[in-house]
């Protein structure tokens, strides 16, 4: 029992410095900003300007453009190529998957000069086009191993059982390990949302106009304009943490596991 209570107050320490800068920017960004008339001790002042003076809105929206986008293709790409990469027994599958284990180990630093050159040839810099390809390339080998990873979890014993009852080898991917497979499917979207909303370098090297800046460069170039001023500064970084908030808070219920093995008790 003792035992216990010191793992429990070493994960409440944990967790208690893990909140302590989230708390601070909340309580900076209540405070009134330079200049302020406000004489409360609190007020939502610094959010109205920064929507209504900044171009905080259109990053926003550039932003939560390029992570749906490189969402929803890095999970329709990654779902059947990691079913392949999971069930596929030969050495061309093998060597595929050796490949994904060397460009996950790769910085996206290493290739950002390259795509540079190729893309202004192209005409995708300063291009949301150019920045969600980046993303989805940076994305997919993770992701097809995250994939593949949740499918070995999944009994082959049920596909076989469907392909008895006359389904083809597609409709057992889609009726059985597909539909059994959403916390892996989230777990990918999830990591392909944060990469793709937290990303810093690719968006400031790749991007030049604020109409096309995405959120964390957007806020990067307004606290330079605002360095002393905190208040404000503050309030864009809460309106940069609430969308992957919401995000935890909605698909948490959806996250478990071990519901697929007991399917074959008694056989």
């Amino acid at each position: 029992m003792r035992g216990r209570w010191w793992r429990f107050l070493l994960i409440l320490i944990i967790t208690a410095v893990v909140l302590v800068p989230i708390v601070a920017i909340f309580f900076l960004s209540l405070q009134p900003s330079l200049g302020s008339t406000s004489t409360s001790a609190f007020t939502f002042e610094n959010f109205t300007n920064v929507f209504t003076q900044t171009g905080v809105l259109t990053w926003l929206d550039n932003s939560l453009l390029v992570t749906v986008v490189t969402v929803i293709v890095s999970v329709v790409v990654a779902a059947p190529a990691g079913y392949v990469l999971s069930r596929g027994r030969n050495k061309l599958v093998s060597g595929f998957s050796l490949v994904l284990f060397i460009v996950q180990s790769l910085p996206v630093v290493t290739a950002v000069i390259p795509l540079f050159i190729l893309f202004a040839q192209l005409g995708l810099v300063d291009n949301l086009t150019g920045v969600m390809i980046i993303y989805v390339g940076s994305t997919m080998s993770v992701a097809i191993w995250m994939m593949a990873a949740y499918y070995d979890s999944i009994p082959i014993a049920l596909e076989e059982a469907a392909w008895i009852d006359g389904a083809s080898v597609f409709g057992g991917f889609t009726r059985v390990v597909l539909r059994n497979s959403l916390p892996g499917i989230l777990s990918t979207a999830v990591f392909a949302f944060l990469l793709a909303w937290n990303d810093y370098l690719v968006a400031l090297v790749f991007l030049r106009s604020d109409a096309n800046y995405t959120f964390p460069v957007g806020l990067e170039t307004f606290f330079q304009q605002n360095a002393t001023d905190w208040g404000p500064v503050s309030a864009c970084a809460v309106v940069m943490m609430l969308p992957p908030i919401i995000l935890f808070s909605v698909l948490n219920k959806y996250f478990s596991v071990g519901g697929i093995g007991g399917s074959l008790a008694g056989r």
